[in-house]
């Protein structure tokens, strides 16, 4: 059952498959959108603008990712703070997914000599780069939702 002024119904699809859709179609907008509306003309203009946005979704994709880039462009967090702060996500998969991000350069894990030892996670500068698309998702996000409610009204 779906409450239709919080939630957005979307048939039986697998949670992976509905964020990498949507960031899929987030991602095509913005190039779009950064293009400045000039269409693409010829078969290799238009593999170069795929490509880029490829890179971006195999790096960014998954249900968790976002949440957890969100989460640290907050500030400084530790990982029981970002395990309060992200719903339903494991301590595994935080852990999984942090180290993905330390690998890509988008976020910093850093180790306080201390009794006890303190972990906290923060944005790298790279990771800081990605603040302007992750605007751009939400306010598309909103749009979105308004489109698909007033739609179901």
């Amino acid at each position: 059952m779906c409450d239709k002024s919080t939630y957005i119904c979307y048939p039986k699809v697998s949670t992976y498959v509905l964020y990498s859709t949507i960031l899929w179609y987030s991602l095509i907008y913005l190039v779009s959108s950064m293009t400045k509306k000039k269409e693409l003309k010829t078969y290799s203009e238009c593999t170069k603008a795929i490509l880029p946005v490829r890179d971006a979704l195999d790096i960014l994709s998954g249900k968790w990712k976002l949440p957890i880039i969100i989460s640290l462009s907050f500030g400084n967090k530790r990982f029981s703070e970002m395990k309060k702060e992200i719903p339903g996500i494991t301590d595994r998969m935080l852990s999984k997914e942090l180290r993905d991000l330390e690998v890509n350069h988008l976020a910093k894990r850093t180790v306080y000599d201390s009794v006890p030892v303190i972990v906290e996670y923060s944005m790298t500068p790279y990771g800081k780069s990605l603040e302007s698309l992750i605007d751009e998702l939400r306010d598309w996000g909103i749009s979105h939702r308004k489109k698909i409610i007033e739609k179901n009204k």
